[in-house]
């Protein structure tokens, strides 16, 4: 195991979270710009989809960072049955769900149910599909809705914060499963689908639509609150959430409700808006 990731499990993961939160929110003009610029050169970050393209002129190095785009920037399919990418980023893995078992990376596997933090919330997915996508650094770092739906619960699982880059992904077992995450539960024309927020190192919080800043603070136990009575509907293709600093999410979906692109690969570049597969009914 590469001393990187050995190195992640001594590391106080939530301190570091801490101090990114406040230096990634200081509004002193060198420092951000500082931060931006380290960013725009090491990862070649594309301005011009976005609502404001001067990088500079943004408040924050968070507010940069978690930038809007223009509105005609993704245009959505016209297939009313198309199922589209929630993020920008890449495809870690995707696939079936076998026995309530989500593939990782080559020797590692992790269950539904540890994921959403409940058996019986898992119980639908056993057999579905999934798909995880990777943020980097460059990509836009808000989630959108892959399908219409209205949210019925989300669940803030308490973790560690380890990386989600794909050297530790392919080293760390269970991952997903072990990380600080917020699970958001929807109910859709299709049937219900989840989209898991996993948080990462370095990663200081998870903002929904509907409530603002869910993390932090981090949680000592699971919080779960029910949204029923709310009637929040999103249709799809509306922002759901977004990352302060990047991170990774997870699409689940029970057997039966959507097949994905034949064209979809492990490590494709995806961005927010296109299809990924099909509802089936």
């Amino acid at each position: 195991m590469r001393f990187a990731v050995l190195v992640q499990y001594a590391l106080p993961h939530r301190a570091l979270s801490r101090l990114v939160y406040w230096a990634t929110r200081w509004t002193w003009r060198p420092w951000k710009d500082f931060l931006i610029g380290h960013v725009l050169k090491a990862y070649r970050v594309d301005m011009s989809e976005a609502e404001q393209p001067d990088p500079f002129d943004y408040p924050t190095f968070n507010a940069f960072f978690t930038r809007a785009l223009r509105a005609d920037a993704r245009p959505l399919p016209d297939d009313p049955r198309a199922m589209i990418c929630p993020a920008d980023g890449r495809i870690s893995q995707f696939g079936t769900i076998r026995d309530g078992r989500i593939f990782q990376a080559k020797g590692h596997a992790f269950s539904a149910a540890d994921l959403l933090g409940d058996a019986a919330a898992a119980a639908p997915y056993a057999d579905g599909r999934f798909v995880t996508i990777y943020l980097s650094p460059r990509d836009y770092h808000r989630v959108h809705a892959p399908l219409a739906g209205t949210l019925r619960e989300t669940v803030h699982i308490p973790g560690r914060l380890f990386s989600v880059a794909p050297f530790t992904v392919d080293a760390v077992p269970r991952l997903f499963a072990r990380n600080e995450r917020l699970v958001c539960h929807f109910e859709g024309a299709h049937g219900p689908f989840v989209v898991v927020m996993v948080g990462a190192m370095l990663v200081s919080g998870v903002e929904t639509v509907w409530s603002g800043v869910e993390i932090p603070p981090y949680a000592s136990a699971v919080v779960r609150k029910d949204w029923r009575e709310k009637d929040i509907r999103l249709d799809r293709g509306a922002e759901l959430a977004r990352f302060n600093m990047g991170s990774t999410v997870i699409l689940l979906l029970p057997s039966g409700t959507a097949e994905f692109d034949n064209r979809l690969s492990v490590q494709m570049p995806t961005e927010m808006g296109m299809p990924i597969g099909r509802v089936s009914r």
